[in-house]
């Protein structure tokens, strides 16, 4: 895998001669160790989709049942193996899209989901939303990622 990605200079890095993901800081927002606001991928990079993943076991089988954080962890396993899948690993996380099913325990789901996705360098793009429900009937969590590998 490559080094980590890195924050640049508020002015953000130039495009052109890129050979690495970049995580600008725009000035005026905030500055958070669990997201980053902007990621700027380089020409050439290969780009990796991972679709919806739920707590759901090579069988088919739903894990974790009513506990959210076990669910997030089994989630996080499933996108990991996608990645490996791919090439990659979450050291080339540019964005996590996270669906919660309304009522469950936030900071239990967030809680779970930090380890797997801690790394050196700037935390990945990050949206959260919470949701009447999800596709497959018991889930309480579903994320879906995009990754960069430069080669």
């Amino acid at each position: 895998m490559d080094a980590a990605p890195t924050r640049v200079s508020d002015a953000g890095p130039s495009v052109a001669g890129m050979d690495t993901i970049t995580y600008p800081t725009p000035g005026g927002l905030v500055v958070s160790p669990a997201f980053s606001h902007v990621a700027v991928v380089p020409p050439g990079a290969t780009t990796i989709l991972v679709g919806g993943q739920n707590a759901v076991d090579a069988a088919g089988t739903l894990v974790g049942g009513d506990d959210v954080a076990a669910q997030v962890t089994k989630v996080m396993e499933n996108v990991v193996a996608a990645l490996a899948a791919a090439g990659a690993g979450v050291a080339d996380l540019v964005s996590v899209t996270v669906l919660l099913v309304d009522g469950v325990d936030l900071a239990a789901a967030y809680g779970a989901a930090a380890p797997a996705l801690a790394r050196e360098g700037a935390p990945p793009l990050v949206t959260a939303a919470r949701v009447a429900g999800l596709g497959v009937p018991g889930a309480l969590v579903e994320v879906s990622a995009v990754a960069a590998v430069v080669r």
